[in-house]
């Protein structure tokens, strides 16, 4: 098995391949999550996923690793809702979302012996029509300020305020797990 690299500092993912038993270490490198304005919207993630994987790479000497990275977008009527910057830009993004249907599109990016890798999972959430007191409670008491979307399907806004979900449910929360193990399966990683 080759040594693999998590190139992301979210804790659910680190507990997503923590859960799936695969041996990792986190190795994270900063970048400005921007992409060309002419690019496909579905294409954002596996886009910025892949700068994450080459700017790790560039961290790391030894050249036999795998690294992961990986980039989740909400994507509503063509709009994408990234991380809110305040309270009052999560409660914006929920309030757009609540009774309508929104796409959660993950894409992750394996860099395995020089050459790039890339999939994406798209995942689709409907909301239950939301009440402004329980958007405000939940941006008061969970502060999902670090959530693409302004949400965590896994808290307290997801069990009370999704109605349906088409698609993995682990891509919501930031990996398609079961997805990125069977590619490394594939790519000869495990």
């Amino acid at each position: 098995m080759s040594q693999i690299i998590l190139a992301s500092q979210s804790p659910r993912r680190k507990m997503l391949l923590e859960w799936a038993e695969i041996p990792f270490e986190v190795v994270v490198a900063d970048i400005d999550e921007v992409y060309p304005k002419t690019l496909s919207k579905q294409l954002v993630p596996e886009y910025i996923a892949a700068n994450k994987a080459l700017a790790t790479k560039d961290k790391i000497s030894n050249s036999d690793v795998c690294i992961i990275a990986a980039d989740t977008i909400v994507l509503l009527n063509d709009e994408i809702l990234g991380k809110p910057k305040d309270t009052a830009d999560a409660i914006k993004s929920l309030e757009k979302l609540s009774g309508k249907m929104h796409e959660v599109i993950t894409g992750v990016a394996i860099y395995y012996k020089d050459q790039m890798h890339q999939l994406s999972q798209t995942t689709k959430v409907r909301f239950h029509s939301l009440t402004k007191e329980q958007i405000e409670f939940y941006v008061t008491n969970y502060k999902p300020f670090d959530k693409a979307g302004a949400y965590a399907i896994q808290e307290w806004i997801g069990v009370i305020g999704i109605e349906s979900i088409q698609g993995d449910f682990y891509n919501v929360m930031g990996l398609p797990v079961s997805t990125l193990v069977q590619k490394i399966k594939e790519l000869g990683v495990i």
